[in-house]
């Protein structure tokens, strides 16, 4: 069943939706959500709460691309419940070292104070990520997108682990001079 057949069961409230999103995406979302969790038993409520989540919001929403709409709410529901599993352990690994090295080149401003510039800050990193080879998109997506960790990357695209580490620091470096360039550093 192609997306929008999934999102014309949802607008008409027809519970198959929910079964062909996740005969369709549930083995990628469960992925996804396992990389940022680490465990299988998280994948699947961030799952499930990912479809609740597109069950309330649509309609009005329409998603142009639907499997990047759940994508974006399993990762958003995995981000949340990490949070919540590790608000007393701050050494958190994975997901806090992947934000960590890009704190470094973007801002934390705490509350953003206007959406046009976080806006820009968007439109700019992905017409930075637009201007790389496939492979290093790819690369930088799976680090900062899913917060795939290193090894995984390494043995995802034929890298050794200190091969990943220097090309996702060269990025950042590049990005960093874009964001520059652009006027929003």
């Amino acid at each position: 069943m192609n997306d929008q057949a999934i999102i014309s069961l949802f607008e008409q409230r027809n519970e198959q939706a929910i079964s062909e999103s996740n005969q369709q995406y549930g083995a990628l979302c469960r992925s996804v959500a396992r990389d940022i969790t680490g465990n299988d038993e998280d994948a699947e409520e961030c799952l499930n709460d990912a479809m609740l989540a597109a069950w309330n919001a649509i309609p009005p929403a329409k998603p142009k691309n639907f499997c990047a709409y759940l994508l974006k709410l399993v990762r958003n529901a995995a981000h949340d419940r990490y949070r919540a599993a590790h608000t007393m352990k701050r050494n958190a690994a994975n997901i806090a070292g992947s934000i960590d090295e890009l704190a470094e080149i973007i801002p934390d401003r705490g509350d953003v104070v206007d959406e046009v510039e976080r806006r820009e800050m968007l439109n700019a990193v992905n017409a930075f990520l637009k201007e790389l080879p496939q492979r290093q998109r790819d690369l930088f997506v799976r680090r900062y997108c899913y917060a795939t960790d290193i090894a995984a990357l390494s043995k995802m695209f034929h890298m050794t682990e200190s091969h990943v580490t220097m090309t996702l620091s060269r990025l950042r470096k590049r990005l960093q001079k874009h964001l520059r360039k652009e006027g929003l550093l």
